[in-house]
């Protein structure tokens, strides 16, 4: 018997500092939710008011006007916002040459 991916949204839920989205295959996806600043700073009734869109490959949030899908969420792929926020908080790595001497 094959068993086949189904990347649909079942269930999304949230622990203190993870967005936890469960998929209709069984899989489920944890990402920080520091990753989608939106959520991150939404009430807990803001974060729970969501509903499935993209013909169950989607997630909307209508109070937050927040959007992401199990493509990218599998992928890892933060907010451009977030990857931007985490870009300037690294440390720059040297590029240029060292004078010795």
């Amino acid at each position: 018997m094959a068993l086949s991916a189904d990347e649909r949204v079942r269930d999304v839920r949230f622990s203190e500092d993870s967005l936890i989205v469960d998929l209709k295959d069984g899989r489920t996806i944890s990402v920080p939710l520091e990753w989608y600043p939106r959520l991150a700073a939404a009430a807990p009734q803001q974060r729970g008011n969501w509903e499935v869109c993209a013909a169950g490959y989607g997630i909307h949030w209508p109070d937050l006007d927040e959007d992401l899908s199990t493509e990218g969420l599998l992928r890892g792929a933060p907010a451009p916002r977030a990857k931007a926020a985490r870009s300037a908080k690294r440390p720059a790595r040297g590029r240029g040459k060292t004078r010795r001497g």
